[in-house]
């Protein structure tokens, strides 16, 4: 068993036009005179793990939502009007149900009864905001999983309502699967209806043509190295979980997958692993998440996947490790253009995880906080990496709204990244550089970063550049036009709101001390001015966004080039001077 997946990142969810909601209602409709199954052919064991605090929490009708909290003042949620669209897609998705079957003694149940059957009667028939496909496809995972724990002392009327309403939603998602967008999206619909066709009477007959198209949707998804085309880990994470869980039901049902199933599981594993920091959850980038406590950790067991070292970049992504350190850098151009209305300029960026606690991290998705937080959070100054004043490595588009949700695609970012790689046994280190400054300012981004093999020491340089002629052209014209010396740049180290961090050696230094105890110092070579100022942690399942700090290096670039080098390091190591 794996923990309950938890629902889909805020913003990868488009919202349905008039045209397609009207088409969904339609369709809705046209499958309620589809077979009604007269039973459960196989009844999938849950895989999912619920909180039973969140149980308790939903019984007494709070309802902490896509990060909003709201006090129900009814006894069913269904009256309530939605505070945002995220909070009505968790609550028609039924991601709700794991939280009350985990309720230990089992007093959850007449609530998720009752909820339940107040849904039938508001939209059973195709009515609501409920009828996406993606949505039907969660909540039919959902309803069949947790089928017994619902059904257990209902009449005759509400079983045969709840039959007829699981026969209905899998034959509207053999009709209207292919209407969602590639990717997460399509995956659970897909899964929901071979959850659908391994599992009730007189759906089997849906398998063969929803095995094909989730074979090729892997096949059109997922690349060779076993990553999405988004880069955000917590997607991954989630279309993998989706994976694993068809590859389980299938074999319960003795089925086999597609061959392609099964390589993308082989593909994604690994590059999950190079993407969990130390403390088991995943390095936070382009609007995903750590996901929930144990879930990664659990879906890679499930997978069944052998553990590989993988080689080079996994999904663009550059990991260093050892001792007790793990850090996570992003490497790879982010996805731009007019559908990448998620990515981060966060190139070169990264975070550093010491055991069981994170050190380094990057701010996160701002998109449970609202449209300005949002593209706050996608900046380059939000990121633990080097920022020009005003300008991000990669540009936001015009904003747009469509169904009323803002949005603004990423463009003109970094198009050459370089990486390479080296080990002297005594630390492995990772040369970087990207172009995304080169067309605004004639300037490449060189980073570079050496871990010491005890993991008790990372070596950093950051410095900007000038290369070619034409570089030094574009730079001069830019210095020429401002009216003070140079251009100022910052490097950030955004910490965890769980450090605390205290300006030290007269401000040569930061002491880090971490939830645990554990301290690290930061010093620099002194090509920089040192500050510890405010930051924020964004984190998609809190009410508000957390307060925390971020150590910033300012510097001016007057040259055709400028670095500063700095250190973190444990106490026995913090003496030691950045390299020259």
């Amino acid at each position: 068993m794996s923990e309950a997946l938890s629902p889909a990142p805020v913003s990868q969810r488009a919202r349905p036009g008039r045209l397609r909601r009207a088409s969904n209602r339609w369709a809705a409709w046209r499958a309620g005179f589809g077979p009604t199954p007269k039973g459960f052919t196989s009844r999938p064991e849950p895989r999912l793990i619920g909180s039973d605090a969140r149980g308790r929490q939903l019984m007494a009708g709070n309802l902490l939502f896509a990060g909003v909290l709201v006090q129900m003042q009814e006894a069913l949620p269904w009256t309530l009007a939605a505070p945002s669209d995220a909070f009505e897609d968790e609550l028609h998705g039924f991601e709700w149900l794991d939280h009350l079957a985990a309720v230990a003694d089992g007093s959850a149940r007449p609530i998720a009864q009752a909820w339940l059957a107040g849904w039938l009667r508001r939209y059973a028939t195709g009515k609501g905001p409920g009828w996406v496909p993606d949505l039907v496809g969660r909540r039919q995972i959902r309803w069949i999983s947790h089928a017994l724990f619902l059904m257990s002392g209902q009449d005759a009327h509400e079983t045969r309502a709840f039959y007829t309403t699981l026969g209905r939603q899998a034959e509207f998602l053999a009709r209207r699967w292919r209407t969602t967008s590639h990717g997460l999206p399509r995956f659970e619909a897909l899964t929901g209806l071979i959850y659908s066709a391994c599992s009730l009477i007189g759906v089997a007959h849906h398998l063969k043509p929803a095995l094909k198209a989730l074979a090729q949707e892997c096949a059109r998804e997922i690349d060779a190295s076993g990553g999405i085309v988004t880069r955000n880990p917590e997607e991954l994470l989630h279309v993998f979980t989706l994976l694993t869980w068809t590859a389980a039901v299938l074999a319960e049902a003795g089925k086999t997958a597609d061959p392609a199933v099964d390589t993308a599981i082989m593909r994604i594993a690994p590059t999950l692993r190079s993407l969990r920091h130390a403390d088991g959850g995943l390095a936070r980038f382009h609007g995903g998440g750590r996901g929930q406590v144990g879930r990664l950790d659990h879906a890679l067991a499930q997978s069944g996947v052998r553990p590989a070292t993988l080689s080079g970049l996994a999904m663009g992504y550059a990991r260093l490790s050892a001792g007790r350190a793990s850090i996570v850098i992003d490497a790879a151009p982010p996805m731009m253009g007019p559908q990448a209305f998620n990515s981060h300029a966060s190139t070169l960026a990264f975070e550093l995880t010491s055991g069981r606690h994170p050190l380094i991290v990057n701010c996160g998705s701002g998109a449970g906080f609202g449209a300005d937080w949002r593209r706050a959070g996608r900046a380059t100054p939000s990121h633990s990496t080097l920022a020009l004043e005003g300008y991000s490595s990669a540009r936001l588009g015009p904003r747009s709204a469509v169904h009323g949700v803002v949005k603004q695609p990423l463009l003109e970012g970094p198009g050459t990244i370089e990486v390479q790689e080296s080990d002297s046994g005594a630390a492995r280190a990772i040369a970087f550089s990207h172009d995304g400054y080169r067309r605004t300012h004639g300037l490449i981004h060189l980073r570079s970063l050496s871990l010491e093999a005890d993991g008790r020491l990372l070596r950093g340089e950051d410095g900007l550049a000038a290369i070619t002629g034409t570089d030094r052209e574009i730079l001069d014209r830019v210095i020429a036009r401002l009216p003070t010396d140079g251009i100022p740049y910052t490097v950030r180290f955004h910490l965890h709101p769980d450090v605390e961090a205290e300006i030290d050696l007269g401000g040569a230094a930061v002491s880090l001390t971490l939830h645990g105890g554990e301290t690290w110092v930061f010093r620099h070579g002194g090509e920089a001015s040192l500050t510890l100022e405010n930051s924020v942690y964004l984190d998609s399942g809190r009410l508000k966004p957390r307060a925390t700090k971020q150590i910033v290096l300012s510097s001016r670039l007057t040259e055709y080039g400028s670095a500063v080098s700095w250190t973190l390091a444990k106490p026995t190591d913090a003496l030691r001077a950045p390299r020259p």
